[in-house]
């Protein structure tokens, strides 16, 4: 078994593992940090970004770049459709990959790219709230950048890497960026989804038995487990052991693999998500205190709905329940209604409220009673009319290089009484705030990552007891800022990679089932070799389909009646006719039946615990070992044929 790491996106992870001449990937995660190194896109023309001088390299320089850089607040910035980073496609080609298993709708976002205009011909599986959500986070990524577009693309700074500043300089495989794929490309990568349920069982070809099972993520979020009569391996992405909305992790699922691949910890390791909950509505208070408004820049599921419960309780708790909220994105009403639905998804706290009957999320309560309202964009109808201020603001993208969140940067951006609260930890929130500086704003960051952290998989790990762990280099490794916190698991064999590497993993097959016809099994004879041991012949064909291996009886044997003496023999005839030795061997016996087949001048050798027969006239050696026999002949092949005869009528057969 090999794996094939094509992502060196840790939290948006891509891999591949080959067995038994299947290639399964696990995750599609696209990498989108590579969208900071380009200009935003507002909704109408930005005076500012339309105004800033071009970059002009200090030596080399081709005019033919003019108008591609644009130098903004000290950094050099791609004027031009952001561009996003692909998983690694020269490692293995995606035509060839069999099946894809999804773990959760963050880990999704490069299917178009996988399996449209490829040559892609298999099969995708994933829960049905992966499929559901992760089609609002493609969608919504369309729109974003479709509804603000570029003249044209830039492309030929990729050719000068070398003469531009960092980060551009340091930009990994550049040439291999992409734009946003198409609505229709998303449709088409989406129809080729399977929705499975939890602890449903998958057969994969005949190769593995592949079964989701809650990771306690985020909803319908899946480890997934492969197992075979004698191999079990897991994979571990993007699991929690928090208490949230999810349904909680399935630990006992994971327990005694024989390989452990374990990826997705958390991008803010040092922080307690709890914490930074708690201090980001303190920040949107003060805010609203100040007569100021609070921009929260968020994805259109996950954090988002926790975020809606916790800050409209914390603001009824200050004297602020008047204060109005907006959600704003192209899904919001598909992803707030979707919520509302997902009980068996659910943590059993919120399927409680199910059967009440009750709304499992609050924010189906708020929207009823206007405590917050959802638009698809900050132009659609009606948001003018019910918008005011001071307010809270739901919106993307995390970003901020597209979006309506680019609008209220540019809107509010100059009131330091407004502030902005990031709490997604995908972006470096310096890097995002980059091309609007100078920012009067206040900027708050409170990463809210649920995913497990370095102290819980260390606990976790103990508590699997897999027999290899796989993991990331990157993990066994102190963290930058924490040098204390990294995978320690001294115990067991860790194995690690790197992006762009294929490992072997230590899991080769020893045994494999096969299945017999009824038909055959009513042959069977058994037949007593030794005590309690029992043997027998089976006669048939051995048929594999799909890697599921099955003996069937001899399709062209033919009733023996019907044979005439001079038919050839059927291939069932002839299998039926071979013998079987077993015991072991009785040298005096050996050399009386040789001596009734004429070979005379025979010399018994005993040395140490071998012995050995030299047969003087033939030129020849019979040695015995515990497990063995060797004839060593110097004269006629034949003769050495006529002695293996002799030695296997020695020997018990059946």
């Amino acid at each position: 078994m090999r794996l094939y790491c094509l992502s060196g996106d840790l939290a948006k992870p891509c891999y591949i593992i080959t067995f038994k001449g299947l290639r399964i990937m696990l995750d599609c995660g696209l990498t989108e940090q590579t969208v900071l190194n380009f200009l935003p896109l507002p909704f109408v023309q930005s005076l500012k970004w339309s105004n800033l001088p071009n970059f002009v390299p200090s030596r080399d320089h081709d005019p033919q770049m003019d108008g591609e850089l644009k130098d903004c607040c000290g950094r050099v910035f791609v004027d031009s459709t952001p561009e996003f980073n692909l998983p690694m496609d020269k490692m293995l080609d995606f035509s060839e990959v069999d099946v894809i298993l999804i773990s959760n709708y963050l880990n999704m976002l490069a299917l178009p790219y996988i399996t449209e205009n490829t040559g892609f011909k298999g099969k995708v599986y994933a829960t049905e709230p992966t499929l559901q959500i992760g089609r609002f986070f493609l969608e919504e990524l369309v729109d974003y950048i479709e509804v603000s577009p570029k003249a044209c693309t830039a492309r030929l700074w990729k050719e000068k890497l070398h003469l531009l500043p960092s980060p551009l300089s340091e930009a990994f495989r550049a040439k291999k960026w992409r734009t946003i794929f198409s609505l229709k490309d998303v449709q088409g990568s989406l129809s080729k989804v399977t929705i499975m349920g939890y602890d449903e069982k998958l057969d994969i070809l005949g190769a593995f038995i592949a079964t989701p099972v809650s990771s306690g993520y985020c909803l319908g979020s899946s480890n997934w487990v492969l197992s075979t009569a004698h191999e079990k391996i897991c994979y571990v992405s993007g699991s929690s052991t928090l208490t949230t909305h999810p349904r909680p992790i399935n630990q006992s699922a994971l327990k005694h693999a024989d390989v452990l691949i374990m990826t997705g910890l958390t991008q803010a390791p040092t922080v307690n998500p709890d914490t930074k909950l708690g201090e980001l509505c303190m920040n949107v208070a003060l805010t609203i205190r100040n007569n100021g408004s609070a921009l929260i820049p968020c994805y259109p599921s996950g954090v988002v709905y926790d975020l809606f419960e916790c800050l409209t309780q914390n603001l009824e708790n200050a004297g602020l329940n008047n204060v109005p909220m907006f959600f704003i994105s192209p899904v919001a009403d598909s992803s707030l209604a979707y919520s509302n639905i997902l009980a068996e998804w659910l943590s059993s706290a919120k399927q409680n409220k199910v059967y009440l009957p009750d709304d499992p999320f609050p924010h189906a309560f708020y929207l009823r009673n206007n405590k917050l309202k959802h638009y698809n964009h900050v132009f659609s109808e009606g948001f003018s009319k019910d918008f005011r201020q001071p307010c809270v603001v739901f919106c993307g993208h995390p970003s901020l290089r597209f979006g309506d969140a680019v609008h209220f940067i540019e809107m509010w951006g100059n009131n330091p009484n407004n502030s902005i609260i990031f709490t997604e930890p995908d972006f470096p929130y310096l890097q995002v705030l980059a091309p609007f500086q100078p920012l009067a704003m206040k900027a708050f960051y409170c990463p809210i990552d649920t995913s497990l952290n370095y102290q819980q998989a260390n606990k976790l790990i103990k508590e699997l007891k897999p027999n290899v762990l796989v993991i990331p280099e990157a993990y066994t490794k102190p963290h930058p800022s924490a040098p204390n916190l990294f995978i320690e698991q001294p115990d067991k064999k860790i194995i690690t990679f790197k992006c762009g590497e294929i490992i072997r993993l230590p899991l080769k097959r020893k045994l494999d089932r096969i299945y017999i016809t009824s038909e055959l099994a009513q042959k069977i004879s058994p037949k007593e070799v030794a005590a309690g041991v029992t043997f027998s012949t089976l006669t048939g064909v051995l048929q594999v389909k799909d890697k599921v291996h099955c003996i069937q009886p001899c399709a062209d044997s033919i009733k023996e009646e019907t044979i005439s003496s001079n038919s050839a023999p059927t291939k069932e005839d002839v299998l039926k006719n071979v013998k079987y030795e077993y015991g072991s061997i009785d040298v005096e016996a050996v050399m009386k039946r040789l001596t009734q087949d004429g070979f005379s001048n025979i010399k018994l050798d005993r040395t140490g615990g071998a012995l050995t027969l030299n047969l003087v006239n033939e030129d020849t050696v019979i040695k015995f070992e515990d497990n063995e026999t060797h004839i060593i002949c110097g004269g006629k092949p034949t003769t050495r044929l006529k002695l293996r005869d002799t030695i296997m009528k020695c020997l018990q057969s059946f």
